[in-house]
């Protein structure tokens, strides 16, 4: 019955801002997910909502009408990650009757949940915890980079995304289960809120992460990971986007993070950055490969995110890019991602080489 909890959503479960709720409901190990708050899709199976695939997880339109049919929670799970990190109004009152029956809240937003007194005295008169799993480190438990990297002998591949919202982080605990299952012993390491509230145990939270200790928190999740478990191969999950205007990021996997094999997340679909025509157009593929290149690294494959798309579509861009790019192209919610795992076995049996 522990780590018993609801997600809440409020009305955003079917958009893109319900990414933290989507990753929460397809798989957790540190939480079991016995039910979501969200009236517009009241009455339906959580999984139905997100891909269409029934998971047991139904959606409430309150939280009393969950806690009547699910019986004891110990944690509401702040399901949404807005632009800027922002906690929603209405997500807001959720939490405040979380608190007043006595469940504790966790919130991986930027928005701090103990920096609002109403809240904390909410939490103290029920006994209830307020857990910001955003809430920056302090300066002793950060790392600068030390080069230690370049000790690691198991290959690098981190999954990189042409925009936000791609997928990245799913897709990566895809790769790692599939190589898991091939026997190859694979750990992924998250980078954002939702990798640690799936049971990520190797990671940190990069963008609530000081500027001058990231490089040094990747390298020691990296490190760490690699010495305790014997990875054969580590799979690094990447954050925002290479030109994403908002929050360019992925080079510093490739550079600080030494990853040398890159797997590229890309939306046929998708035309602008976060759907925002005034922050440019997502570049091509090519152009996002030939950068990659450039610095060292080599992009195993291409995984579209197929949002917007029938499957006949999806498969008629899986077909074009791969005969564009020469390189296998997944669909890694319609078909998984088996097709690079002998790509990344033979990566496994090549002797790392620095200079390369």
């Amino acid at each position: 019955m522990a780590n018993r909890a609801l997600l809440l959503t409020n009305g955003l479960l079917a958009t893109p801002n319900a990414k933290t709720a989507h990753g929460l409901i397809r798989d957790s190990e540190r939480y079991t997910i016995v039910g979501v708050i969200d009236p517009p899709t009241a009455g339906r199976d959580a999984g139905e909502v997100l891909d269409g695939k029934n998971r047991q997880i139904p959606v409430f339109a309150s939280l009393e009408e969950a806690l009547e049919t699910v019986g004891t929670v110990q944690y509401g799970i702040v399901g949404v990650a807005t632009t800027g990190g922002i906690l929603p109004l209405e997500v807001l009152f959720l939490i405040e009757t979380c608190l007043q029956k006595g469940i504790s809240v966790v919130n991986g937003l930027h928005d701090l949940l103990a920096d609002r007194p109403n809240l904390v005295q909410l939490a103290a008169e029920h006994n209830a915890q307020l857990i910001d799993i955003r809430r920056p480190k302090p300066r002793a438990e950060l790392h600068f980079w030390s080069g230690e990297v370049f000790n690691i002998t198991a290959p690098i591949i981190a999954v990189l995304g042409m925009d936000c919202a791609m997928g990245k982080r799913t897709t990566t605990r895809l790769l790692t289960q599939a190589c898991q299952a091939a026997g190859l012993n694979a750990q992924m390491v998250y980078t954002g809120q939702t990798g640690w509230l799936q049971g990520g145990q190797y990671g940190f939270i990069f963008d609530s992460t000081l500027n001058d200790f990231i490089s040094g928190e990747i390298e020691h999740a990296l490190v760490s990971c690699w010495r305790e478990t014997g990875a054969d191969v580590l799979l690094l999950e990447g954050q925002s986007a290479l030109r994403n205007p908002s929050g360019p990021c992925g080079l510093e996997f490739m550079i600080s993070g030494n990853a040398r094999h890159v797997v590229l997340m890309h939306a046929p679909k998708r035309r602008y950055f976060d759907y925002e025509p005034h922050w440019g157009k997502i570049p091509t593929v090519e152009s996002e490969i030939e950068i990659i290149q450039k610095f060292g690294a080599q992009v195993l494959a291409l995984a579209l995110n197929t949002e917007e798309c029938t499957l006949d579509e999806a498969k008629q861009f899986q077909q074009e890019y791969a005969e564009r790019l020469g390189i296998p192209v997944l669909l890694p919610l319609e078909e998984g991602v088996a097709p690079v795992v002998p790509q990344i076995r033979q990566l496994v049996q090549k002797p790392v080489s620095h200079a390369d």
